[in-house]
């Protein structure tokens, strides 16, 4: 792996320089965009629109349009805006880990301490595991401000990058019905249901199924093999009554 940042977790007057690396990797394969006549790849240009030349990468400046005419924000711009953030992830608060909204979560990453047998790392991990808290913070990355939790996750210091709550959408444009009601029989069923399929929590069994089966059917095709596709047989459920389907499900469920 390859550090992404370096600054320091500031944990009230304790710092303690790290570096970053990320925690998440994609699965996805790597398609590229052909011309579909003879298979050259496409290309994309940095294009000026005034000249129709392409424009070298390091001629291109950042730019933001006030009054109709573009203001260049410069690197030292970015810095400037919030200096104490650039390189500090500033702890301001301890938070309960299950207060915060799952649909906040973006991406992960893991810290490394810059200096070997770090005291103040230790401790602050060894204190987030026994405390069950995570730290709240605010940082600068790639010129941008993010919100972040601080949680221990075996033997690193892991730093997950949240939304702030503004970015998320409100509710009031979905066309919900809250009239809607469910009675105790149809209820308890439903309950009964989800007790049944409950389990811990092991995302080992569970693997992009999705990603490789597609990788069969490439290399299927490059030893001259046609795909077979395989047809999905739809469920069909016998009643159109809710408690009938839950009912059902439950047989089902015993007798799989």
């Amino acid at each position: 792996m390859r550090s992404i940042w370096k600054g320091s977790i500031g944990f009230g007057l304790v710092s303690i320089p790290v570096k970053l690396y990320s925690a998440v990797q994609t699965s996805s394969l790597d398609l590229d965009m052909l011309d579909s006549r003879d298979h050259a790849h496409i290309k994309f240009q940095r294009v000026n629109e005034n000249t129709k030349k392409e424009v070298p990468y390091d001629k291109i400046v950042k730019g933001y349009k006030y009054d109709d005419d573009y203001i260049i924000v410069e690197e030292s711009d970015f810095e400037a805006a919030a200096p104490e953030k650039s390189r500090v992830i500033e702890i301001e608060n301890f938070v309960d880990m299950d207060e915060v909204n799952p649909m906040l979560y973006e991406t992960s990453y893991y810290t490394e301490p810059e200096t070997k047998n770090n005291k103040a790392y230790a401790l602050l991990l060894e204190a987030l595991k026994k405390s069950g808290k995570a730290g709240l913070a605010r940082f600068v990355l790639r010129s941008t401000e993010n919100l972040c939790i601080i949680h221990p996750v075996k033997k690193s210091i892991v730093v997950t990058r949240i939304r702030f709550e503004q970015q998320i959408r409100d509710q009031d444009e979905l066309k919900l019905d809250d009239k809607v009601t469910v009675s105790k029989k149809e209820l308890d069923m439903g309950l009964a249901l989800i007790n049944q399929y409950a389990a811990p929590l092991d995302l080992s069994g569970y693997k992009d199924e999705y990603h490789s089966e597609l990788l069969r059917l490439i290399e299927a095709k490059a030893k001259g093999k046609r795909p077979t596709i395989k047809k999905l047989k739809p469920k069909t459920a016998k009643s159109n009554d809710l408690y009938d389907q839950l009912m059902s499900s439950l047989t089902a469920k015993k007798s799989a």
